[in-house]
């Protein structure tokens, strides 16, 4: 029974090195597609991304602007009013 579990073990290892030396061989034939398709898909988003900065540069001066026109005058008067047994304080010591 040990040796049949050993055995196992070993075909498996075998298997996964036979598995992982296809992959090492299909591996840079792929990555150069890869990096091609990489190089394609930077320019595109390179000539996109000229167009949506003035996009953003527009919406954002127009939200900027809008915020401006809408500023409120505070006070500066702090409205916190303090009691001496707040609700939760009540409950906990009902004795009080």
């Amino acid at each position: 029974m040990t040796g049949l579990g050993i055995g196992t073990v070993f075909c498996i290892l075998i298997l996964l090195v036979l598995v992982l030396q296809i992959f090492t061989a299909v591996a840079p034939k792929t990555t150069s597609k890869i990096k091609a398709g990489a190089v394609a898909v930077k320019e595109k988003i390179a000539e996109d991304e000229i167009a949506q900065n003035s996009e953003h540069a527009a919406v954002a001066t127009a939200v900027y602007l809008y915020l401006q026109s809408q500023h409120d005058e505070e006070s500066g008067t702090l409205t916190i009013h303090h009691t001496d047994h707040p609700a939760w304080h009540s409950e906990l010591n009902q004795h009080l």
